[in-house]
């Protein structure tokens, strides 16, 4: 026992002396910010305590699933995902990889990139994978190449933009698992998320398209190969109202990249806390005034 706890300790050790430096942060986080000596460290929600980023990776590196929410526009976010994923395939090799922004239709095209020898800029991932100018490859396509060039198999977890059209017109009925709580709250960000100009009557389809992406990234979680590690948008990853919610199985480990002077989450939306600096806010909604 005194031998095993020796070398749990020195596992740590090593795992928290060998963690590589930040990378240094893409916005600059304003002097008067409040929560300015916590930018880059990470709270354990449930024992209420600050952890370094390299006590972060010895948690995540004994977890089977891990899920990692972001603010999709955030550089600084993206940059920490693959500083996350880099420190973990150095304490054990990482069995899948899944993204929030594939779909199933585009993984053919994932499977046959990666039956190829990855050569940098002679492999063209963004074309080969018919990539949605939605999402921005220069956010998403250092993340797509760090798994191409170490062999880490790429699952999509999305719907397909057919599947979204027939929930659309065609609603599912919504889980009895959600609050009235976080019901409430998913309409005011969908209404937000288009400037206040929903018709109530097209409310139920976007819902219903909510929670069908939730429950899609919730069995391609289940589904692949452990350990496996999914990025998400931090709506999905929230434990209240995301893909925790429809899980059979036990939840993974949410981990929130936030943006600081926001309030903070509990441990009721996530496990760890990750604080970076926030990005520009962008008024999305100017063209509609």
């Amino acid at each position: 026992m005194k031998r095993m706890l020796i070398a749990a300790l020195l596992g740590a050790w090593v795992t928290l002396a060998t963690a590589e430096p930040l990378p240094a942060w893409h916005h600059p986080l304003p002097e008067q910010a409040a929560q300015a000596e916590r930018v880059g460290q990470v709270l354990d929600t449930a024992a209420g305590r600050w952890l370094t980023a390299g006590e972060l990776v010895e948690r995540l590196a004994h977890a089977e699933q891990v899920l990692v929410g972001e603010q999709h526009d955030n550089l600084d976010h993206h940059r920490l995902q693959l500083w996350l994923l880099q420190q973990l395939q150095h304490q054990r090799p990482q069995a899948s990889l899944l993204l929030e922004i594939l779909t199933p239709s585009q993984q053919p095209a994932v499977d046959a990139l990666q039956q190829q020898p990855f050569q940098g800029d002679v492999t063209d991932p963004e074309q080969q994978l018919q990539w949605n100018p939605g999402w921005d490859w220069a956010l998403y396509g250092p993340l797509v190449e760090w798994a191409l060039k170490n062999a880490v198999p790429l699952r999509a977890a999305n719907l397909d933009a057919e599947d979204i059209t027939r929930l659309y017109r065609d609603p599912a009925p919504l889980s009895p698992r959600y609050g009235e709580a976080a019901l409430t709250e998913l309409r005011e960000v969908i209404e937000a998320s288009h400037c206040g100009k929903l018709p109530e009557t097209q409310l139920a389809g976007m819902l219903s398209i909510q929670q069908q992406r939730d429950r899609r990234m919730g069995d391609a979680l289940a589904a692949a190969p452990t350990p496996t590690l999914l990025l998400v948008g931090n709506f999905h990853a929230r434990k209240d109202l995301g893909i925790a919610l429809h899980l059979e199985e036990a939840a993974p480990l949410v981990v929130m990249l936030h943006e600081a002077d926001e309030p903070l989450p509990g441990a009721e939306q996530a496990d760890y806390v990750w604080l970076t600096p926030a990005a520009p806010r962008q008024d999305y909604c100017a063209q509609w005034q």
